[in-house]
């Protein structure tokens, strides 16, 4: 009789044991959504921003990268490039150079440290930074959640406030290229995506570990304010 009642402790014990590790197992599976799911869920949500803020921070040397920041609001309205106004750090001949810059219709002004703005055609835009890219469904932060690699959830994360599901991988350097222009080689990548929002991004890192270097150097890229009003006005 006391044989059997050890061993039925013995049983009970190892059933109640293998209940809490297939629970476990199980509730971590329901908390994080499959990474694949999430991103065409990003992807097609990020395909209907109409506008944004937008902020592209570069952290170290990116090999081939020229923009180390830019900051504007944006918009698909107005001419064939949309509309955007903000300011943006470009590399060019080893300086950095701060530039503000109004793009509105046809035209693209520009302002650097010194006088005041000029105007040349809006095309010239690509030359500094086109913000147009980083709406647009086929070059855009769209088209970039729709590339990702080994994609995979690895938790939630609040990010500025906002809930979110944290989504990693790899993106190779030619998506990278139509929104970031000059980007030389492949990035892992980590994503933050809204979890109330249709898993709208709120924020994106590259990391380019075949730079070298002691530190591994990286590029931010945030969207806030999405779909709120903007309106570009050409400087007076």
């Amino acid at each position: 009789m006391l044989l059997h009642q050890q061993r039925g402790r013995r049983t009970a014990c190892l059933v109640a044991a293998t209940a809490l590790a297939v629970g476990a197992c199980t509730s971590d599976g329901e908390d994080l959504p499959a990474a694949g799911t999430l991103l065409d869920a990003a992807a097609e949500s990020a395909g209907e921003v109409t506008s944004a803020h937008f902020a592209l921070q570069a952290n170290g040397e990116v090999p081939g990268l020229t923009v180390q920041m830019v900051e504007g609001d944006l918009t698909t309205d107005g001419g064939p490039y949309g509309a955007a106004q903000g300011v943006a750090t470009v590399s060019m001949g080893g300086q950095l150079v701060e530039s503000e810059f109004v793009l509105h219709e046809e035209s693209l002004f520009l302002k650097g440290p010194t006088g005041g703005f000029q105007e040349i055609p809006a095309d010239r835009i690509t030359s500094i930074y086109d913000p147009s890219a980083v709406l647009d469904p086929e070059r855009g932060v769209a088209h970039l959640l729709g590339q990702v690699r080994d994609a995979e959830t690895t938790g939630t994360d609040t990010v500025d406030g906002t809930e979110t599901h944290e989504v990693t991988g790899t993106v190779e350097h030619q998506v990278i290229d139509e929104l970031i222009p000059g980007v030389e080689s492949d990035a892992e990548i980590t994503l933050w995506l809204d979890e109330e929002r249709d898993h709208l991004p709120v924020k994106v890192t590259l990391s380019f570990p075949e730079a070298g270097g002691d530190e591994t150097p990286t590029v931010d890229v945030t969207l806030s304010e999405v779909n709120e009003p903007v309106t570009v006005s050409p400087p007076g």
